[in-house]
């Protein structure tokens, strides 16, 4: 287990006057740059330490992202090998590390990853009060009645929620959760990354586009290559989109990321003799992402399941017009019809392809709608996090303590047996 920053211990009992002597712990499973972001300026409101269960994994390939900027860091191990002895020692280790902090609060990831659960166990041990962050939405996944239930009791031993925006906030009261105990903040992005290096690409256009490899305008797409994220659907819209465009009159398209499909799209691409028109450059890292939504007219994100989406965020705080999925947890919030882009049935491929031609063809403003992509996305940035945070965990103090009964007890120890 490795600290950085240590903060000196706090003696202060629990209260709702909370300040930043207010000790809470909040948890993730790994620190990319979104949660060093969030824990940020949530360290500048409360007395922060962020706990990782891992520093390194295999689906989220971001560099590892060193240090921890006004709060303290715990990382219980260096990689997540997904295996039962990592699963263990995940739960040994934070036991250990929260009774070493002994936080006021702790704030956990959801109700299914191990340290979420170890996490809670101790909590309900030592009758400590738990904030639960989600970002799930009732559509996202396809649901189970003993599932259900089983969140439900989670849900119970949890004082308040945090969570990404409207659909959210609904999902965790249908499980139990107390509407006026739910707050919004969850899924945000630092927008001042991607503006600030987007408009300084938008400067330099063509100077940019030659750095990236790139000539033509482009959309732009963002996701791991797997199933859900409805690539192959994407790329079938693409090529009906460049037959109502007339071919020459059409946008190119670009699509970061990488992931098991990225043969199975090659070899569309090839099929569909669309190798010249549409670039994958594989995943990118951080520092890398503005220059390319930067260079972009439109963003694309064609999810079938998608708990948020945070590269929404990422394009729209990069000044870019908006096509997203009616199946993305953030398009009630972020996505205003006609304003700053448009939703679409990631299950139509023409509607899809309609919306291409629509948004690069017709008498359209682009930059009035990217202006109000950034508009509407500066009310969700870290800050939101921080005041979102801190009223979950002052609404989580408040409550009375919870009489755990025998049966949350059996339940969280057959979830730590996993």
């Amino acid at each position: 287990m490795n600290a950085e920053n240590t903060l000196p211990s706090r003696t202060a009992e629990a209260t709702t006057e909370l300040s930043v002597q207010t000790r809470v712990a909040i948890l993730f499973h790994r620190f990319g740059p979104y949660h060093h972001a969030r824990l940020s300026a949530a360290g500048r409101l409360l007395s922060v330490w962020g706990v990782e269960a891992c520093a390194t994994e295999d689906i989220y390939r971001w560099n590892k992202v060193e240090g921890a900027r006004a709060f303290a860091r715990v990382t219980l191990t260096d990689h997540d090998s997904g295996d039962r002895a990592w699963r263990q020692e995940v739960r040994r280790k934070m036991r250990q590390t929260l009774g070493e902090i002994k936080p006021q609060a702790v704030v956990i990831p959801g109700w299914v990853s191990p340290d979420a659960v170890s996490a809670l166990d101790w909590c309900v041990e030592t009758k400590t009060p738990v904030v639960i962050m989600s970002e799930s939405n009732v559509w996202d996944e396809s649901r189970t009645l003993w599932k259900e239930r089983v969140k439900r009791r989670l849900v119970h031993m949890c004082g308040a929620g945090l969570v990404g925006g409207t659909a959210q906030s609904e999902y965790l009261a249908q499980l139990g959760m107390p509407p006026e105990r739910i707050f919004v903040g969850y899924d945000i992005v630092d927008n001042d990354h991607f503006m600030a290096k987007a408009a300084d690409c938008r400067q330099r256009l063509p100077e940019c586009r030659q750095a990236l490899g790139l000539s033509r305008k482009y959309f732009l797409g963002s996701a791991r290559f797997v199933g859900k994220k409805n690539l192959v659907r994407l790329l079938q819209a693409y090529a009906r989109y460049r037959e109502l465009a007339q071919n020459s009159e059409a946008w190119d398209l670009v699509l970061l990321g990488d992931g098991p499909l990225r043969d199975t799209l090659q070899r569309q691409l090839a099929t569909a003799k669309l190798g010249e028109h549409v670039r994958l450059p594989g995943f990118k890292q951080y520092d890398e992402l503005p220059a390319w939504y930067g260079c972009a007219e439109a963003f694309v994100h064609a999810s079938t399941i998608e708990q948020w989406g945070l590269v929404v965020n990422e394009a729209m705080a990069s000044g870019l017009p908006v096509l997203v999925s009616n199946r993305c947890g953030c398009a009630p919030d972020l996505v205003k019809d006609g304003v700053n882009g448009f939703t679409f049935d990631p299950l139509n491929v023409e509607a899809m392809a309609s919306l291409m031609f629509k948004l690069s063809t017709a008498n359209l403003e682009l930059t009035t709608f990217g202006s109000a992509s950034q508009k509407i996305i500066a009310q969700w940035g870290p800050d939101r996090f921080g005041t979102g945070l801190v009223q979950a965990v002052a609404k989580a103090l408040s409550q009375p303590s919870v009489r755990h009964n025998a049966l949350d007890v059996a339940l969280l120890r057959f979830l730590l047996l996993r």
